[in-house]
């Protein structure tokens, strides 16, 4: 079995991505941690070894940042670009998309990382600020 790769379709999709080489070197992090910790540890203690990944890349990144009108907390601010919300439970749910969707607006940034680290395995989603009349839903 042969398997073709198109390249020029993977430049144009790496064209279209947002951050594409920092959410993959965050991402990258996170499965670090992962296998690391395992899937049962607390929320706490997967965004201390993320932090301490973050400090050996020399990624500059804001962790607990708190909004002066709400006063939400989100983990972390990457590179003043990215939002990175870890959770630690059975499954996320919409209301944790809500939330991230909330902290795009909030802050004006065009991306969220979502991780669920209580999962087997893995899977980050990238959640993308909306920038039409829908996001009034999220308010």
């Amino acid at each position: 079995m042969f398997f073709i790769i198109n390249y020029s379709y993977m430049k144009n999709l790496n064209d279209k991505l947002i951050y594409p080489d920092l959410s993959y070197d965050i991402t990258g992090i996170c499965f670090k941690v992962h296998n690391e910790l395992g899937r049962f540890a607390r929320e706490k203690q997967y965004c201390d070894a993320i932090e301490r990944y973050l400090q050996a890349s020399n990624i500059v990144y804001q962790r607990e940042y708190i909004f002066e009108t709400t006063g939400n907390r989100l983990d972390f601010i990457v590179e003043d670009k990215i939002i990175l919300e870890i959770k630690a439970k059975r499954m996320l749910l919409r209301d944790d998309y809500y939330q991230l969707q909330r902290y795009l607006q909030s802050l004006d940034k065009k991306l969220g990382l979502l991780l669920n680290f209580r999962s087997r395995f893995l899977k980050p989603a990238r959640v993308i600020r909306i920038d039409t009349d829908a996001r009034k839903k999220f308010v």
